[in-house]
């Protein structure tokens, strides 16, 4: 069996498809999602409140601070 990717240019080529599909003839996956974009929107689920751009401001600051200091 041999797994091939097809961009889709044409819908008369998904119909197509469909009906090879419908004949089992070929098999139709739908193809994953993007695993960053679960991973994001996990994360930002989980948090109650994003910092405000002053408090942004101010850890940016105290790093530079400390990192200028030495």
């Amino acid at each position: 069996m041999d797994t091939l990717k097809i961009n889709i240019i044409n819908p008369k080529a998904l119909k197509l498809l469909n009906d090879l599909a419908d004949m089992n003839l070929i098999s139709i996956q739908d193809s994953p999602k993007n695993n960053f974009t679960k991973l994001l929107n996990a994360l930002r689920s989980k948090n109650d409140s994003a910092p405000s751009l002053d408090e942004i401001t101010k850890e940016v600051e105290a790093v530079r601070a400390k990192r200028y200091a030495k």
